[in-house]
């Protein structure tokens, strides 16, 4: 059975000192978890402080991008190999900032999933349509393009983690219906079926991420094809994040 995924993504938020408070805090009587992982994805300067201040405990780290690059003349770069040696399992591929800001194509993203699987770190990818889009009734065909390009001669398996982000629900406080949400979940889990098999389309957890929050988490993972949260500006608050967990914990998977 899937479990639950709070996962938070900082985006260029926080601070060393931050990061550290934040850490000790969630950290300090996190109960134990049964249906729920936990995952936090800080500023690729503070990831390593993170991974040390959470060892042993239920929170697992993660990075917000990689390199295609495995090691050399790329300044301000950063490998998997990298990633790996802080002591992270995780790591953000294709969120529509990096789409939108660096230029990131399909292509350049199918070749960040190569390399962060050669170097056995677990990939968020994140797919997703825009406002333009959706109006124009183009949501399946954008979602599948970037499926099946992203994925591109990758043997998939687990762990790996999809997370459907629609650009317009992003940072805006529109959130998708948990209706909504779903119909598109249930199109990448059909996709995957196809594509790959029955076990990949079963197992694989697809997370929703787009404004987020306590309020709205419960109704969107009680549908059967979300598992979880992709989480901006909610998971910055140890308060916040402690009761998505407790949400979590309570639905049944």
């Amino acid at each position: 059975m899937r479990k639950n995924y709070i996962a938070g993504n900082w985006k260029m938020n926080k601070t060393l000192v931050d990061t550290q408070d934040f850490a000790i805090n969630l950290s300090n009587k996190l109960p134990e978890l049964k249906n729920t992982e936990i995952i936090i994805c800080p500023p690729s300067l503070f990831v390593y402080e993170m991974a040390i201040l959470t060892k042993d405990t239920a929170i697992n780290v993660g990075a917000q991008d990689v390199s295609v690059h495995e090691k050399g003349a790329f300044t301000s770069e950063i490998s998997a190999a990298m990633i790996k040696s802080t002591g992270a399992k995780y790591c953000i591929v294709g969120h529509s900032e990096r789409r939108k800001y660096h230029n990131e194509t399909d292509e350049i993203i199918n070749q960040k999933l190569f390399v962060l699987l050669k170097n056995e770190l677990t990939p968020i990818l994140c797919i997703g349509e825009s406002a333009e889009e959706r109006e124009n009734n183009l949501t399946d065909k954008v979602i599948i393009k970037q499926l099946s390009k992203g994925l591109k001669n990758v043997e998939l398996s687990v762990p790996f983690i999809i997370a459907y982000e629609p650009i317009w629900a992003i940072g805006t406080g529109n959130t998708a219906t948990p209706e909504m949400a779903e119909e598109v979940h249930l199109l990448i889990r059909n996709w995957l079926k196809e594509n790959y098999n029955e076990k990949i389309s079963q197992t694989i957890p697809i997370l929703y991420g787009g404004s987020v929050k306590p309020s709205n988490i419960e109704e969107l993972l009680k549908q059967p094809n979300i598992d979880g949260g992709l989480i901006g500006g909610a998971s910055l608050e140890v308060d916040s994040m402690r009761e998505m967990i407790k949400i979590s914990e309570n639905i049944e998977v």
